[in-house]
C-alpha cells in the first residue's frame, strides 16, 4: 500500500515492545504514531491518533486487551499478541486480522502484516467495521462478566457485576445502578443479558434486569401484576410473562 498507515502498540511488556519496534523498521509506509504500557493509555492513545492498525496484548494487568476494545469508540484493525495459547486462539477465532505468539519471528510478523494490508485494501465503503465484529465475537464467545467498564469522556469507571442492583434500557443505551452511582453503556439489554452470569441476574421485564441477590421482596402489583421491591427501595415492574421464572428462581 501506498498510503502511509499509522500504528500503536498497547503492551505491557517493554521486550514485546521493542520487538514489534525493530520490525516495524523494515516497513516504509508505516509509521508508529504511539506505544502504551497498559489499556488505559492505549485508549487515549487510539483517542488522540487515530491509529489503522493496532498490535494489542491481550492479557495486560488491570485492563485486559478485550476489556479495552469494549471502550473504543474508533475502529482500527487489531493485531493480538500473546504469549498464552489459550488466549491466541480465542482471539484467531474472534476474526481479528491474525495473533502473534510471544516471541514472533520476522517471517510470522510480515505475514500478519500482509493481512492486514489485504484487508484494509479490500474494505468497503459500506462494510461494518471489523472491530465491531470482534466486540460482537468477543460478548458471545467469552464468560460471564465480572466487571464492567464505562467511558465517559476521558474517565473510566469501574462497575463490579455482583455489585449491580439493577439494569434498565435507556433507547440505545444500557444504565447500570450500583452503590457508586448510575452509568450509561452504549449496549443492547439483549446483549449484555447474554454476558451476566446465570442465576444471579434475571430479565423480569423487557426494559428491566435486576440482581436477584438484592431483592427484599416481591409483591402484587394490581390484580394480576407484581413488582419487585430492592434492598435499595427502588421498584421494577414485573412483567406477566416473567413472574413464573421469577418466583422459581426465588424459590416461592
Amino acid at each position: 500500500m501506498e498510503e502511509t498507515l499509522r500504528i500503536i502498540i498497547i503492551e505491557d511488556e517493554q521486550p514485546a515492545r521493542d520487538l514489534v519496534k525493530a520490525y516495524l523498521k523494515s516497513y516504509e509506509n508505516l509509521e508508529l504514531v504511539a506505544e502504551c504500557e497498559n489499556g488505559f493509555e492505549g485508549i487515549k492513545a487510539i483517542q488522540e491518533h487515530q491509529p489503522d492498525l493496532v498490535f494489542l496484548d491481550i492479557q495486560m494487568p488491570k485492563l485486559t486487551g478485550f476489556e479495552m476494545l469494549e471502550l473504543l469508540d474508533d475502529n482500527p484493525e487489531i493485531i493480538f499478541t500473546t504469549a498464552y495459547d489459550q488466549f491466541a486462539i480465542k482471539a484467531f477465532e474472534l476474526n481479528a486480522i491474525d495473533y502473534l505468539m510471544k516471541p514472533f519471528s520476522r517471517d510470522r510478523f510480515h505475514q500478519a502484516l500482509s493481512k492486514a494490508f489485504e484487508r484494509m485494501r479490500n474494505k468497503q465503503a459500506n462494510e461494518k467495521p471489523a472491530l465491531e465484529k470482534l466486540k460482537e465475537s468477543i460478548r458471545e464467545k467469552s464468560g460471564p462478566l465480572e466487571r464492567i467498564f464505562v467511558k465517559t469522556g476521558s474517565h473510566i469507571d469501574v462497575i463490579p457485576v455482583p455489585d449491580i442492583f439493577y439494569i434498565q434500557a435507556q433507547d440505545d443505551y444500557v444504565e447500570l445502578h450500583s452503590p457508586t452511582g448510575r452509568f450509561l453503556k452504549k449496549e443492547t439489554m439483549a446483549s449484555i443479558e447474554k454476558q451476566l452470569p446465570d442465576g444471579q441476574f434475571l430479565r423480569v421485564h423487557r426494559s428491566s434486569i435486576i440482581n436477584t441477590k438484592q431483592i427484599d421482596k416481591l409483591e402484587k402489583y394490581g390484580k394480576e401484576s407484581y413488582v419487585v421491591i430492592l434492598k435499595d427501595g427502588t421498584r421494577v415492574i414485573v412483567s406477566k410473562s416473567r413472574v413464573k421464572t421469577l418466583k422459581e428462581q426465588l424459590g416461592i
